[in-house]
């Protein structure tokens, strides 16, 4: 049961409080947020244990690697990729002019002006390594996520079944640093910011906020004992 936005003028003890009573009611079983900072992940692990957090990372965006994956690691959160292929970028598929006018793509900064064609040098990256190794780039973009650890979980926007194709590009992908080094070096094209780097610092605020006495809620009997 996630909590896709935190509130940011509600302390986070409080949201996740109120999930808590689902859990303990048995209406949900696990909770999860979705781009949270990291202060804001461990304040409401506190609360009740987060089961997986849900933020934007791929190839073209690799910042939650210093930022919100360390501490989901340490309190063993499940993390959650969206966007794992750049919004369709990643697939070599998406042109400008192919873009309908109402499309969210076309607001978003790495869709615009000179930045779209930075990224393309990334795509083309992408593309000769797939070509390389027989399989598309959307799959290698993909291996390259799975192998990164049992604990990311991406969700990539899709109504097929995962194939051979995509396993095999995953082992390709995972076999060692040599097949892996072209590929971590290729985000350095990347133009413009990530989807949620605004929320973040809207959210990373939410730990200023300080509890009210009367929301204060009693600790789980889980962690008066850690």
């Amino acid at each position: 049961f996630y909590l896709h936005r935190v509130d940011p003028k509600t302390p986070i003890e409080d949201s996740v409080g109120s999930m808590a009573e689902l859990v303990r009611a048995g209406k949900v079983r696990y909770l999860g947020l979705s781009e949270a900072a990291p202060a804001t992940v461990r304040r409401a692990h506190t609360v009740h244990p987060i089961s997986a957090l849900q933020s934007e990372y791929s190839l073209w965006w690799r910042d939650p690697e210093a930022t919100v994956i360390p501490v989901c690691r340490d309190l063993g959160i499940t993390f959650v990729p969206f966007s794992p292929l750049g919004r369709g970028f990643l697939s070599g598929r998406v042109a400008v002019d192919t873009l309908a006018d109402d499309d969210l793509r076309r607001r978003l900064p790495r869709f615009q002006g000179d930045n779209f064609g930075r990224n393309l040098d990334l795509v083309k990256k992408l593309e000769s390594f797939a070509l390389r190794k027989a399989v598309g780039p959307s799959q290698v973009a993909l291996a390259w996520l799975l192998a990164k650890g049992d604990d990311i979980v991406p969700i990539p926007g899709t109504n097929r079944p995962v194939s051979r194709r995509s396993r095999r590009a995953r082992r390709h992908v995972s076999a060692g640093g040599r097949l892996r080094r072209p590929l971590q070096r290729a985000d350095g094209a990347v133009g413009g910011p990530g989807e949620g780097v605004d929320r973040q610092r809207l959210l990373s605020r939410n730990r200023a906020i300080s509890r009210r006495p009367s929301m204060l809620r009693a600790l789980p009997s889980w962690q008066a004992n850690s």
